[in-house]
């Protein structure tokens, strides 16, 4: 599988101490050399440039070889470089936050995700809790609508609580008609 990832979903999951989720649910992740270089610009928080120094083996930074083409222009030069990397490499996904930029890439095909999408897919596969972690996203500058956050968890608890009922279901044993209660 591949993915590439924009700063965004990086930053932020550092930030949560959650990045280690990337490899566990996507093994090797591509950031464009633009991506690395914004991670470890003077605006990026001292935490997320420090990770940047010993970077994971998990991570390849790439160049790409495209050039952006004007529908790309309103964007960042990270999310620019992350879709035109995600473009020539095929990816099978891409992380990006930003809404003008998920647009951009959905509309040559790309499949996308964000923070939130990586953070809902390891609670379906019960590497965090949604709830909690959803709450230290919120103590970030990550911005998202309270009634975002109340939906995510619902669904979460519903999973939840259907994964748990059926668990429980398998654990009734299977009984066998008395002789009796037979048809014949």
């Amino acid at each position: 599988m591949i993915v590439i990832a924009d700063t965004s979903p990086l930053n932020y999951l550092i930030l949560i101490g959650r990045a280690d989720l990337l490899p566990t649910l996507f093994g090797r992740v591509l950031i464009p050399q633009v991506v690395f270089d914004e991670l470890q610009a003077a605006g990026a928080s001292a935490q997320v440039r420090d990770w940047t120094r010993n970077i994971p083996e998990w991570i390849e930074v790439k160049q790409t070889g495209l050039s952006a083409n004007d529908s790309l222009d309103l964007l960042d030069a990270g999310e620019r470089a992350a879709i035109l990397l995600a473009q020539e490499l095929s990816a099978d996904l891409l992380l990006l936050d930003d809404k003008q930029a998920r647009q951009a890439a959905v509309s040559v095909g790309i499949a996308i995700t964000g923070t939130l999408g990586i953070l809902d897919k390891a609670a379906r596969e019960n590497l965090i809790d949604l709830k909690t972690v959803v709450e230290e996203l919120q103590k970030t500058s990550f911005r998202i609508s309270d009634d975002l956050v109340r939906k995510l968890v619902e669904e979460s608890d519903k999973r939840e609580s259907r994964e748990k009922f059926l668990q429980a279901l398998n654990k009734v044993p299977k009984a066998e008609p008395d002789e009796e209660d037979k048809f014949e």
